[in-house]
């Protein structure tokens, strides 16, 4: 399943947008955009796509998601159910971050957090609950006020350390543009031979190092062993496989290089937190709800 295209509308006197809109809504569908967004739920309760991530959320979940990531918020209701305000957004662009980082030092701790928002980032509800109201005055506010509401979001979420990843860290592989010119030659290897028996000692080999030494290598690299990356690898080809084909998940597992069942639907519990077939049925749930927006 493809995601859609939001073009996000901003209004030349404005250097960003923040509005308020219900559910269901037209936006309100499996979709990315080349702007950064935050966003906080006020009511109901259901499931949330970021990525390859699908979680639970409630009132005061908070998300930021960097640009092209896809995302998407199904509430939990019945055919005829409507809920008013659910979904407060901020969203802004990548050149207009820049410009303020460049032009502001006092912003430089907002560097990792919005490189944090490549693969999404969950925030603690009870501060997204703390955030509603001022994100409600940010998207009634005009002028300069505006902008000061927006740097105190954007200052808290910068502030908090318990913000949590959600895609998976090989969904979108563009960070590893600032490594060495050999591991981006093992990583492309490995990601070409994904359904094949490709060892690490074969790896290790293309590198020019002894299996120890590569070892050690990928580790500082990549922040996990050979096997971990390689699966990581394979479950988000998995996911795709899932989402957007109808492959069975035993055709599935061999597809992207699993070699026994049992052991992919293990991994995929563990990485995923549900089932393969689970996995697929949310997501056609996803799909449904956008084909009815």
């Amino acid at each position: 399943m493809s995601p859609d295209l939001e073009l996000v509308h901003t209004r030349q006197d404005e250097s960003f947008r923040a509005w308020v809109h219900d559910y269901p809504h037209t936006v309100a569908k499996w979709h990315f955009h080349p702007e950064y967004e935050v966003h906080v739920i006020t009511a109901s309760s259901g499931k949330f796509f970021v990525g390859d991530f699908i979680g639970d959320f409630g009132p005061g979940n908070l998300v930021l998601t960097g640009p092209n990531l896809p995302h998407n918020w199904v509430s939990n209701l019945g055919a005829d159910e409507h809920v008013g305000a659910r979904d407060l957004v901020l969203q802004f662009s990548r050149p207009f971050a820049d410009r303020m980082l460049g032009a502001i030092p006092e912003l430089s701790p907002l560097q990792d957090l919005l490189e944090g928002a490549a693969r999404g980032l969950q925030f603690p509800d009870a501060l997204g609950r703390s955030i509603i109201p001022l994100m409600q005055d940010l998207a009634q506010a005009g002028g300069a006020r505006r902008v000061v509401l927006m740097m105190s979001v954007l200052e808290q979420l910068a502030s908090c350390r318990e913000r949590k990843p959600l895609a998976g860290p090989g969904y979108d592989l563009d960070a590893q543009r600032h490594m060495s010119s050999t591991i981006n030659q093992v990583l492309s290897c490995i990601r070409q031979n994904l359904g094949g028996n490709l060892r690490e000692s074969d790896v290790a080999e293309l590198a020019g190092m002894s299996v120890s030494s590569f070892t050690r290598f990928f580790k500082r690299h990549t922040g996990c062993t050979f096997i971990q990356y390689q699966n990581g690898l394979r479950l988000n080809e998995a996911c795709e496989l899932l989402m957007c084909t109808e492959l069975s998940v035993t055709e599935v597992c061999y597809r992207v290089g699993f070699n026994n069942l049992s052991n992919f639907n293990r991994q995929f519990l563990a990485h995923k937190g549900m089932p393969p077939s689970r996995f697929r049925a949310l997501h056609r749930l996803n799909d449904e709800v956008r084909a009815v927006a």
